[in-house]
């Protein structure tokens, strides 16, 4: 199995990712919201997704977007073909993304939304934190992007306040902070007087 940093090669797979997304959707009955093929390649083709392969089959995705004019990343479109799931891959697409995210764009905090439990899981696991939408990017673009989740009428009904899906949020100034925080209280406790 390979995690990859998604090129132009990949954009082969961009049909097969879409109709994994939708099936899961079905299945779950929960808030996926659909991607086209083309909206997947063109995430491809800007280097901005990660892909896991078994060999040349495709086994996960997950893909990166621009908001606020660089001030937040989403995550999304997280998906696990059915036969790899429940094997630990969703965690490590998730981290290499994540990784991916920061290196690209270290001042953006990074966000995403879900209604699963497993994802909630693996975002807090790299240090999200949930908060109310009001913290998340306020660019209506990211917001059209709900329209093909079943659960669109509870965001607009509420005027982007809520929904079903939990804002998950990474601050890197945040989590710079409280990484010196950690070191100076670690340093100072392991300082030895003369």
């Amino acid at each position: 199995m390979k995690i990859l940093h998604a090129k132009a090669e990949h954009v082969i797979y961009s049909k097969e990712i879409s109709l994994c997304i939708d099936e899961s959707a079905k299945v779950r009955g929960t808030g996926i919201a659909r991607r086209t093929p083309e909206y997947i390649a063109k995430k491809i083709e800007n280097r901005n997704a990660v892909i896991a392969l078994d060999l040349e089959k495709f086994a996960g995705f997950c893909y990166i977007e621009i908001w606020g004019h660089g001030k937040y990343v989403a995550h999304s479109g997280l998906i696990v073909a059915p036969n790899y799931r429940g094997k630990g891959l969703a965690r490590k697409i998730k981290k290499q993304v994540f990784e991916l995210s920061l290196k690209k764009y270290p001042k953006a905090k990074v966000f995403g939304i879900t209604t699963g439990m497993p994802v909630m899981r693996i975002n807090y696991d790299l240090g999200y934190k949930p908060v109310h939408f009001s913290e998340l990017t306020d660019d209506p673009e990211f917001w059209k992007g709900c329209q093909t989740c079943k659960n669109y009428d509870i965001l607009t009904r509420t005027e982007r306040q809520m929904c079903l899906c939990t804002g998950m949020l990474y601050d890197p100034e945040q989590n710079n902070r409280k990484t010196n925080q950690n070191e100076s209280i670690r340093s100072n406790l392991f300082y030895k007087k003369k």
